[in-house]
């Protein structure tokens, strides 16, 4: 995941975006990421957003695309700083979500969300570490590692009774019957 979103919310009510640090009974603590760090308490009547479950749609109905890939194919298109912001020309801002998502749905996406996400990937990009994503070379084993032993013990391998001392299950003892 390039961006950790786990722990970064929206919260209505509240500008910006924060980090949330624990629960209380009354609601959760924040961290404001907006460099200052200042925390407070977000009550139980505000609607609290994590950006991990939040989407875009598509053209497909059906479909959506998780903000965490929006931000990665930002952060892979355009680099960790964008030259817009939320004033930015309107024109501007539908030419960079169409650069973005090709075929986000012009009608359910407004302009007032195309906004909150430059500004959200401003924060994000500022305030969090960007993890590039995991190649397939780096995912994938060597070729001459066996994934598995198969249930068989190379010649080399360490003594039965050597095993058994780290193996509870290798006893050599029967095991005991229970009366009931």
């Amino acid at each position: 995941m390039p961006y950790d979103l786990k722990e970064i919310a929206a919260i209505s009510g509240m500008p910006g975006l924060y980090r949330l640090v624990s629960p209380t009974r009354t609601g959760v603590i924040i961290e404001a990421l907006d460099g200052r760090g200042t925390r407070s308490i977000a009550s139980a009547r505000n609607k609290v957003s994590l950006l991990q479950e939040i989407s875009i749609y598509t053209q497909e109905y059906d479909q959506t695309v998780p903000l965490t890939e929006v931000f990665d194919r930002i952060h892979q298109q355009l680099g960790a700083e964008l030259e817009l912001t939320s004033k930015s020309d309107e024109r501007d801002l539908t030419a960079f979500m169409g650069q973005v998502i090709p075929d986000y749905d012009r009608d359910r996406v407004y302009m007032s969300d195309i906004k909150k996400l430059v500004t959200w990937y401003g924060i994000v990009s500022k305030n969090l570490e960007y993890q590039a994503p995991a190649t397939e070379d780096e995912d994938a084993t060597p070729a001459d590692e066996p994934l598995s032993t198969g249930g068989e013990i190379s010649a080399d391998a360490a003594t039965a009774d050597d095993a058994a001392a780290g193996n509870p299950e290798a006893t050599t003892e029967a095991p005991k019957k229970s009366k009931k």
